[in-house]
Parts: C-alpha cells; structure tokens; sequence
C-alpha cells in the first residue's frame, strides 16, 4: 500500500507530460527549380527592398511612407494581433490554478408591528470563501490550445504584412494610373490644338476655293471628338487621386490640388531578381499566414483528442463565518472542503468523436488552402515575369510607331498646303498619331503595373519603413524551415 502511494505522484507526473494530437511539421510542396524565364539563383529575404525607388518619383516614395503608417487596414491588422496576444492568455489559462475569493457581510431580524412583540433579535454575519481550483491538464487539452493561439498569433503578424503588401500594391498602381489619365489629357489637348490648326488652315482653303464645306465640317468633327474625351479622363484622374488619398487615411479630395500638378509617367529603369519559387515560401507573407492557420488547425486537432479521454480536477474551498447575535454572543466557523474530481466521457451520442473528425478534416482543408496559396504565388510571379519581359518590346516598337506617324503627319499636312493632297490624307495621319500616342501612353502604364505587380508577387518591400513588432514566436520555426522539393 505504501509502495503504490509513493508511486502515484510519479504516475501523475508522467501523465502530465502527455500530449496528444500530431506534432506540427513544415508542410512540403513540389515545386520547379526555377520560374520559366527567371534564374536559378536565391534572391534571399526581399521585405525590405523598396522597389518602388526604381521610378525616381519622391512624391509616391513619400505616399508609401504616409501609408505604411497610416492606413486604416494596416492599423486595423495591427489591433488583431493584440486580440491574438490576449487569445494567447485565454487559451492556456484553463490549464492553471484559479483562485478565487468572496466575501460577504448580512444583518438580519424580525421586528414586530401593530402590537406584535419581536421575535427574532438582529443579528450580524460575515463570512467569506475562498475557492480554489486546478485542472490537471494529463493529456495536452490546454498545452495544444495554447499552441494554437500562438499559431494564431504568428498569422496575425503575417496578416500585417499581407496588409502592407497591399498597400504598396494599391498605393504605387492608384499613383501609376493618376499619372497616366494625365498624360492622356495631355495628349487629348494636343490633339484638339493640332486639329484646330488643321481645322483652321481648312477654312483658308475653302475661302481659296481649294476646299469644300465637307471638309471644314471633317474638320471640326475631329475638334470636338478630342474636346469630347478629356472630361472622361479628368474623371478617372480623380477617381485614381481619391484612392490614393483613402489608402493614405485621408478624406478623398486632400491629394487632388497636389496631384494635379503634374509629372512624368512612372517608368521602372531598373531589372528585377526574381530568384526561386522556394523563396516565396519564406518571403510571401499569405503562405506564412497560411502555414501558421495550418499550424493552428492541427493544435486543434489535440485539443479535440484530450476531450476523448478521461479528465481530473484538484479543488477545494475554505469558508470562514462569524456571526454576532444581540446580547454579545457570537460564534466562530470555518468549514472547508478538498478533493479531486474525475470526469470520464462514456456516452455522448458520438459528439466528441465527430468533434475529433471535424478537427482533422479542417486541418487537411488547411493544408490544401496552404498549397493553394503557393500555386498561387507562382502564377502571379510567372505572370508577371512573362509580361515584364514583352513589355519593353512593346512600349520600344510603339515609340518608333509614334516618330513614323508624326514624320507622315508633318508630310501630308505640308501636301494639303501645296494643294497636293485631300484634307482626308491630313485626318487621317492626325488619327494615326493620336492612336498611337495613345497607345504608347497605356504600353508604359501596363509597364509599370507590370513592375509593381511583380515586385508584390514575389512578397518584396512590405517590411520597409514599418514599425518594428515583436518577432515570431518560437512556434513559428516550422514556417521558416518549409520544404520545396
């Protein structure tokens, strides 16, 4: 008898080192050595490359810098990591002692009226109660939903940096796109100076009997198709200024005066490193977030397991009284109570074991949106290469389009005013111009949509300028040591 009372502590802490549920491994994926048309060297950690430089244009390097520190999505991220720190605390509380206390104080007594004499003399009570309670966590119950919550945690802090990815994203294609809407005003005044010029030189000719009422009418039919376009376009000008003023945490029309001065069309002048498709595991910041839900959902699983087996609780409580009657006389009482208590499923109707599989299920759905996550990466990167790699082709051939147009301009222009030509040869090398103007102008704004858009597919620059956080934790080393085959 001595023997197994000696040994029953040691059983119990045996027990205690029990965790159940699968152990959290860096999930794997097969994936190509190289993107198609990238190299096969490692580009390394790309967070704190800010690529945005590349279009020399101070005024989007200060609305990035304005944005990581302002934007409501990125300050909205940064609230819910203070949720998933408080989740954290939650989580493993149940698996601590709890000591709670109480106390009271009553005066009680029965007094008579209309003539009936008191029965009961007033009395004072005080007491109080102390209560204390420990689960014993045998099977890893509250260590696995600890677990868990700082999985959480690490996606919250990867939800931050998804939100500062997309920051820059937003913030550097809302700025491409103001600045092309005003090279395409720009342009649509040029047209409609240039067609006035020719809708002028028309009206001479006419009174010179070299030109006919058609003509003049062509003429001015032009004239008012460019006048016709810039209102559309000051419309999306706009529409692109009040984003970026949002993104930055500002009312719409803050950025318009600013922005409306002008500037060249963002071109990016430098190469990019795409390095692997490895690399993207460990420097996009959805696949961390999604391998840490991973992470969570398989803690999850542990927790569902523990509830399966049997549970026991230490608990007592010590309740001291004191009681004062009229007349002096009082009374002293303690009154307390210790023991262990043991519940042991037997009977559910089969919750618990559908509890079990639907944690498991969730976490192979985990996994699956992990994976889906990668692929994803990759298309975008491979998209985005395969369109950074023609665009320069194609704003270099239009360039050459625009100088060939323009030299056909100026040739027939000087025809119509030697008489040689029909105004119809003159309308119709002022339309070629234009469209490819025009054309050259969206070429250099998918260019550099192109650039941003790769840049964010491979997870570069979302940690520049940030405010530094707290690192992962150390559940988190399963996600910086993730598998590519």
């Amino acid at each position: 008898m001595t023997s197994i009372r000696a040994a029953a502590p040691l059983v119990l802490l045996l027990l205690s080192s029990c965790v159940l549920g699968p152990d959290q491994k860096a999930p794997e994926i097969a994936l190509p050595a190289k993107f198609k048309e990238g190299g096969v060297k490692s580009n390394g950690d790309v967070s704190q490359d800010a690529w945005w430089t590349a279009f020399r244009d101070r005024r989007l390097d200060n609305y990035i810098q304005q944005g990581v520190n302002q934007n409501l999505s990125i300050l909205q991220a940064l609230e819910r990591i203070n949720q998933a720190q408080a989740q954290v605390t939650v989580a493993g509380a149940g698996g601590l002692p709890s000591l709670t206390f109480s106390g009271q104080e009553q005066r009680t007594g029965v007094k008579g009226y209309r003539g009936t004499p008191v029965q009961t003399p007033p009395s004072t009570t005080v007491g109080a109660n102390i209560d204390a309670s420990w689960f014993l966590d045998l099977f890893g119950r509250y260590r696995r939903a600890k677990e868990g919550a700082l999985a959480e945690l690490d996606a919250a802090y990867a939800n931050v940096d998804v939100a500062r990815l997309s920051l820059l994203s937003s913030v550097a294609g809302a700025y491409i796109d103001a600045r092309y809407f005003q090279q395409r005003i720009a342009l649509a005044q040029q047209d409609v100076k240039s067609r006035r010029e020719t809708l002028d030189l028309t009206k001479l000719q006419l009174q010179a009997g070299a030109a006919s009422r058609l003509d003049v009418v062509q003429a001015e039919g032009l004239v008012n198709t460019s006048i016709a376009q810039i209102p559309g376009f000051e419309t999306q000008f706009r529409q692109a200024a009040h984003r970026i003023a949002t993104l930055l945490g500002l009312p719409a029309s803050s950025l318009v005066d600013e922005l409306q001065k002008g500037a060249a069309q963002p071109v990016a002048r430098i190469n990019v490193t795409t390095g692997v498709p490895a690399d993207l595991i460990r420097n996009r910041p959805d696949i961390r977030a999604a391998e840490r839900q991973l992470a969570a959902a398989t803690a999850r699983i542990g927790v569902a397991e523990a509830q399966l087996y049997p549970s026991i609780s230490l608990g007592g409580s010590i309740s001291p009284s004191y009681a004062r009657f009229v007349g002096g006389s009082d009374t002293h009482r303690v009154s307390w109570s210790f023991g262990p208590t043991i519940n042991l499923p037997i009977f559910d109707g089969g919750q618990l074991r559908a509890n079990l599989s639907a944690s498991e299920s969730a976490a192979r759905e985990a996994y699956l949106a992990w994976k889906q996550t990668v692929l994803n990466g990759v298309q975008e990167v491979e998209n985005a290469l395969a369109a950074v790699q023609r665009d320069g082709r194609t704003v270099a051939a239009l360039r050459n389009t625009v100088n060939s147009y323009q030299e056909a301009l100026q040739l027939a222009t000087a025809s119509y005013r030697d008489g040689a030509s029909s105004l119809l040869d003159v309308l119709d090398a002022q339309r070629q111009v234009s469209t490819a103007k025009a054309s050259l102008a969206q070429a250099i704004q998918q260019q550099a949509q192109d650039y941003v858009s790769l840049n964010v597919a491979l997870g570069g620059g979302y940690a520049w300028g940030a405010v530094p956080q707290k690192g992962p934790t150390v559940v988190a080393a399963a996600a910086r040591s993730a598998k590519a085959q």
